[in-house]
Formats: C-alpha cells, structure tokens, sequence
C-alpha cells in the first residue's frame, strides 16, 4: 500500500464485559482487555463496556452496541451455572438467529483446556438488521469469563469470523 493510500477500514467489534465485581469496580477487568487485545489482534476496530450481571443489562448492551453499527459482539462473563450467571438469557432475548454449531465448537474445544469449558452455557446468534439498515446483521458470542477462557476461545472462533461474517451480509458459501 502506498502512502497516498487510505488504510483499509478496520472492522468495528464490540467487547462487553458480564460482571457484578468488575462494573462496580471491586475485580479489575482482565478478561475485557484480554479479549480487546485479541479482537484488535485479528482487525477489528474495539469498543468495550462493563455491565453487571443480568438479562436486561446484558439484552440492553447488546442492543446498544447494534444500534451503534458493530459487526461483532463477543462478551465475556455470566455464562456459568451461577445465579447471576443470566448471559445466554440476556442475548437470546436480543438474537434473531441462534448458530449452535459454533457455541458447540467452543464447548468441545475448550475442553481440550479444562473439563469445565463443558458448563459453559453461553450461545452465538445473529441479530438481523432491519430492511432499512441493510442487509446484514451482528454476530453475537457468549464467552466464559474467565481471562484462559477468553484467550482459547478467540483462539478457537478467531479463524471462523471472517467467513461468518462475509454470510451474515450475503457473502458467497466458497
């Protein structure tokens, strides 16, 4: 590339952070860096926020992050079997379609690093963009909240998006 040549547009992602501690300053927030620095690792253009845990702030975030033009939305947190752990509800309240194949993959993946990736419960959808907005949509992932959990589970989908992404708006099944 030349140097009268604009750089290519970065792709914009959105990284949430699922948690009660880290929203309200008592954990530092190391899995959100870990996965910003993974997302701008692969390209991507990254906002991040912290929200507690729950269906609606999660739901909301989601919202907000699809209203604001994001491609791609990984949160990391809430996906366990705790009482507050209420992620995967908070996302498919805002998902239009549910994608099973890669929530499993991270699963089966994942517990060639611990046994424990199996209690993920944590889900990846779609949310469709209105016919006004265009075609296309935001792809949704649930990761667990722990920073191995974060950093394996990029590694694990991080070859995945590009194609993912190029169906979501149309793009060709090659």
């Amino acid at each position: 590339m030349s140097e009268n040549q604009p750089a290519p547009a970065r792709r914009p992602a959105v990284a949430i952070t699922v948690s009660d501690r880290s929203s309200d300053g008592r954990r530092e927030d190391e899995s959100g860096r870990l996965l910003v620095a993974a997302l701008q690792d692969q390209g991507y253009a990254v906002t991040s926020t912290i929200v507690p845990d729950g269906v609606e702030s999660v739901a909301e975030a989601l919202r907000e992050a699809v209203a604001g033009g994001a491609r791609l939305i990984v949160s990391t947190g809430g996906t366990g079997m705790g009482p507050r752990d209420l992620t995967p509800e908070g996302t498919r309240q805002v998902i239009t379609r549910e994608n099973p194949g890669m929530a499993e993959h991270l699963r089966r993946e994942g517990t060639r690093h611990t046994p424990f990736a199996a209690v993920s419960r944590g889900v990846v959808g779609v949310v469709d963009w209105p016919a006004e907005q265009g075609t296309g949509g935001t792809l949704v992932i649930n990761l667990p909240g722990r920073p191995a959990a974060v950093t394996e589970g990029m590694d694990i989908i991080g070859p995945l998006l590009p194609h993912v992404l190029s169906q979501i708006v149309g793009g060709d099944h090659s």
